[in-house]
C-alpha cells in the first residue's frame, strides 16, 4: 500500500463516519471492548459545543486583541471546528477497515449464535468490515434478550 494512498483525504469518510456513528450500538458492554464508543460520545460532544466556543474564541479575540490577530484568531476558530470532523472523518475510516482476527472471531462468534437463536442475519459477507460488524452488534441487542447478550459480552 502507498504511503500516500493511505492518507489522502477521501470526502466519502465523513458521510461514512456519519452512518457509522448512527449504526454503533452505545451499550456500556461495548465500552472496554472497542474505542468507538468513545470516539461517537467525543464527536457528538464536539458537535455541539466546538461551534459556538470557535465563534466565542474568535470574537474575543478580535474584541480584546484587535484586527491586527485576525490571522490567528480565525487558525484557532477553524481547528475548534475542525475537532468535530476529525472524529467524523476517524470513524468513516474506522468503518471501511476489514476486521482483525480476533475481531473477526468475535463477528463469527455473534453471528453464529444469532444463527442459533433463529435470527434474520443478512449473509456474512466475504471481508466483514467494522460497518458490517455494528450492523451485527446493533441487530444482536435489539433482537436477543439482555441475559444472552450479557453472556455474549
Amino acid at each position: 500500500m502507498n504511503v500516500y494512498n493511505m492518507f489522502q483525504f477521501r470526502p466519502s469518510y465523513l458521510k461514512d463516519g456519519h452512518e457509522y456513528m448512527s449504526l454503533w450500538p452505545m451499550k456500556p458492554a461495548l465500552y472496554s471492548l472497542f474505542p468507538e464508543c468513545r470516539i461517537i460520545s467525543a464527536t457528538k460532544f464536539g458537535m455541539q459545543v466546538m461551534p459556538p466556543l470557535a465563534v466565542l474564541t474568535v470574537a474575543l479575540q478580535l474584541h480584546y486583541l484587535g484586527m491586527a490577530q485576525l490571522p490567528q484568531a480565525l487558525v484557532i476558530g477553524i481547528f475548534f471546528f475542525s475537532l468535530p470532523v476529525q472524529g467524523l472523518y476517524w470513524l468513516g475510516h474506522r468503518a471501511n477497515q476489514p476486521l482483525p482476527p480476533h475481531i473477526l472471531s468475535l463477528y463469527k462468534d455473534v453471528y453464529s449464535k444469532m444463527q442459533a437463536q433463529g435470527c434474520a442475519l443478512e449473509k456474512v459477507p466475504a471481508k466483514p468490515s467494522f460497518k458490517a460488524l455494528a450492523k451485527l452488534l446493533n441487530s444482536a441487542f435489539k433482537q436477543l434478550d439482555k441475559a444472552f447478550t450479557n453472556q455474549l459480552f
